[in-house]
């Protein structure tokens, strides 16, 4: 109701308003209502996303997914601060904050469940132990592997794969939140 409120005194028209979207009537908005609008929205603990942020978060997730998912390296212990402010070309701090008030989690957060996804499809085609396993994840050890991934999942990675229909519980990537 509060955002709802918001466009409307600044002269716009909602057509839907819904968690982290607005639908307004209007083709084009002046600067200076955008400017406008910001300040209200920032004050109330909102912020406006245009096409250029959506387009950086989907470049961190991206990045993320193929160093997790898709990188060759054998020890994955990344600098992620530093991987992500190179590709993004702006200061992990921002891309940080950006990503948190977006996604509703931290990009340290995201990092550590794409990395539990990866686990459990490793633990799924059962080709490596959990040492390996956590060597190829950049863990410093089974145990904080082990201890990571009960608290997203629930379970000990053990205790998955005991569950032997690990396929049940991963999740598309896309959706890992």
């Amino acid at each position: 109701m509060a955002v709802k409120q918001e466009f409307e005194k600044a002269g716009l028209h909602p057509e839907k308003v819904a968690l982290g979207e607005v639908v307004i009537q209007e083709e084009s908005i002046p600067t200076d209502k955008l400017t406008e609008l910001d300040t209200a929205l920032k004050s109330l603990g909102f912020e406006r996303i245009d096409d250029r942020k959506a387009r950086l978060i989907e470049g961190i997730k991206s990045k993320i997914i193929q160093q997790v998912h898709h990188s060759k390296q054998v020890d994955r212990k990344y600098n992620w601060s530093k991987i992500l402010a190179d590709e993004m070309h702006y200061e992990y701090n921002y891309l940080s904050s950006l990503f948190s008030s977006v996604e509703g989690i931290t990009l340290e957060q995201y990092i550590i469940r794409q990395k539990i996804e990866k686990a459990k499809e490793l633990l799924f085609y059962d080709e490596l132990n959990l040492s390996e396993i956590a060597t190829r994840l950049g863990y410093s050890s089974v145990a904080h592997l082990s201890a990571q991934f009960k608290k997203i999942t629930g379970m000990t990675p053990s205790e998955l794969k005991k569950f032997h229909e690990v396929d049940k519980v991963r999740k598309p990537l896309d959706s890992v939140k």
